[in-house]
């Protein structure tokens, strides 16, 4: 049996995001259970590929606004349960050059105060405070050491209720404004967050600052944002006025210096949105940022809380939480990933600890796509596939999403290369709004086909296959494509930036729907090697289908923004 490649947006904007809210079924909307697909690909619009320019450093929403130690940056993240929410920010000024002196974390407070009433706190609750520095002691380079970043862990919260809080140092004083939260239902089949968005790739241009007004007039509930945040690793040369090119401007530094200022101006940049609606963030390879000594990774584990411990993993690189009825799964793929290694025992752990009563859906994300017809980071993490594949499939992971290719696509369920009912939905979703390029080049595009030898990972081992059987026998890539609301309903909806953002244009929109009569223990039940280890391509193609957007929930409703 051929597979279905996936039908395709070529190239929408560089920009998207997904939402769900409940709804009811409505006609002429089609659903996963009418698929596959045929492929369909919309051409993409050339001269917008160009993108946009980075936002400066004095632009009005990345400055600073506050003066001394008051909160800024300020950001709410999901616990592992609805009764807790996590809230984050800093104080004090960052400071860059060749002579950086990091500020003493315990020289300011971390408290929230909060209550169900505006400007009545029944309860305050105190927090941890850490600095980081990035130290590139080379000459022409400048070193850089944070302000104070605050992480406070609210417990005894009311599910679905709201809440007004305030977080700072009282002693000084120097508390924020009052904002508000809104916790998560409980879970269950019938309990879902109003609207779901999910981003990937955004950075820090006006094309991304699209993008986040779309999400802001949405107001959803919960933020999803996989991997490749900020792009501070390239300001001083593709974004920016640095230099075109790096190596030759410092042929003396080993490694590439990352402008961590970005990372403040992202913070505020932010702010107006996280400080209010809880944003869960997984690694992407921008994120890196190596350092001296051998140290990665730094910023984006000191400034993001993220449920590591409440989920069992200890990790930021991966960890687990619910929303309502919804289980979600953040992977690293930057991290070990191998069959042997502690995140897999985890995620192995995590996944048979899941009630699918009390959370039917079940949602895995992280940032590089396995699955991906176009040519850009074809088949480059293929090794992560091969270890982690198959124990996704055990468990019915309904939805992946991923980013790092920065289109939009949309696939067929697919498992093993294969055309599979009970398989994932996979969406890509790169085209978050950063100052590189558009990919609009496929595989299967005459003369398009990388070599063996492309797309190598910046992490883990090289993987790549020839296809075993099929139309594309013997070959790594095809020529072309072969054609062929509750608790189990999902609409998913993708608008793309330079549209009107109206439900009349839509980029795409289906019903992704759950069958898990059919599905119970699908790869035991199928003979499938629960390792997935050694396999090889069959059935010619990937089961890709198309390049859109979509989200999850029991009847809720996923939009994108392009």
């Amino acid at each position: 049996m051929d597979v279905l490649l996936p039908s395709r947006w070529r190239g929408a904007a560089a920009i998207f995001l997904i939402i769900a809210e409940i709804v009811v079924c409505q006609a002429l909307i089609p659903t996963t259970l009418d698929g596959p697909f045929k492929p369909s690909t919309r051409s993409f619009d050339p001269s917008l590929r160009r993108g946009s320019a980075d936002l400066p450093m004095d632009h009005p929403r990345l400055k600073k606004n506050v003066s001394g130690n008051f909160p800024q940056q300020i950001a709410l993240a999901l616990s592992s349960s609805p009764t807790s929410m996590w809230v984050s920010w800093v104080t004090g000024d960052a400071q860059i050059g060749s002579n950086v002196i990091p500020l003493d974390p315990a020289s300011v407070g971390s408290e929230v105060w909060y209550g169900k009433e505006s400007g009545k706190y029944t309860d305050k609750v105190r927090g941890n405070s850490s600095v980081y520095s990035q130290l590139y002691p080379f000459e022409g380079l400048s070193n850089y050491t944070s302000g104070i970043i605050h992480h406070v862990r609210i417990d005894g919260l009311e599910p679905g209720t709201k809440y007004f809080y305030k977080c700072g140092d009282s002693s000084m004083p120097a508390m924020s404004d009052e904002l508000v939260l809104q916790t998560m239902p409980l879970p269950g089949s019938n309990s879902y967050p109003a609207r779901i968005a999910v981003i990937g790739d955004l950075g820090l241009t006006s094309n991304s600052s699209s993008t986040i007004d779309h999400l802001t007039m949405n107001d959803p509930s919960l933020i999803l944002m996989v991997g490749d945040l900020t792009y501070a690793n390239q300001y001083l040369t593709t974004g920016g006025k640095g230099a075109s090119c790096y190596s030759c401007a410092f042929p003396d530094a080993p490694i590439r210096e990352t402008y961590q200022p970005r990372w403040d101006g992202w913070g505020r940049f932010m702010e107006p949105l996280t400080s209010r609606i809880p944003m869960m963030v997984i690694e992407g390879n921008h994120e890196i940022e190596p350092q001296v000594a051998g140290i990665t990774f730094k910023s984006y584990l000191t400034r993001f809380a993220v449920p590591s411990e409440e989920s069992g993993s200890n990790s930021n690189f991966y960890y687990s939480f619910e929303a309502g009825g919804i289980h979600f799964i953040m992977l690293g793929a930057y991290v070990d990933y191998n069959s042997t290694g502690a995140q897999y025992t985890w995620l192995q752990r995590d996944l048979n600890q899941v009630n699918r009563s009390n959370t039917p859906w079940l949602v895995a994300a992280w940032h590089p796509p396995w699955y991906n017809s176009y040519n850009s980071h074809y088949q480059e993490f293929e090794c992560m596939r091969q270890e982690m594949e198959a124990l996704l499939y055990q468990y019915g992971v309904d939805i992946v999403f991923n980013g790092h290719v920065h289109a939009y696509e949309r696939i067929n369920r697919v498992y093993n290369y294969t055309l599979d009912s009970c398989g994932p939905v996979y969406i890509t979703v790169g085209d978050g709004g950063n100052i590189e390029q558009v990919d609009v080049d496929h595989a299967d595009d005459p003369g398009k086909c990388p070599s063996p030898g492309d797309n190598k990972p910046e992490f883990g081992g090289v993987c790549h296959l020839n296809f075993t059987s099929g139309l594309a026998k013997g070959k790594f890539c095809w020529d072309s494509q072969p054609e062929v609301v509750n608790s189990t309903y999902a609409l998913w909806k993708w608008h793309r930036n330079q549209d009107n953002y109206k439900d009349d244009k839509l980029g795409d929109r289906i019903y992704i729907v759950r069958q898990p009569e059919l599905c119970t223990n699908s790869s035991t039940s199928k003979g499938n090697d629960a390792t997935g280890k050694g396999s090889s391509i069959a059935n010619g193609a990937p089961a890709l289908l198309a390049k859109w957007k979509w989200f999850i929930s029991l009847p809720f409703i996923l939009t994108t923004v392009m």
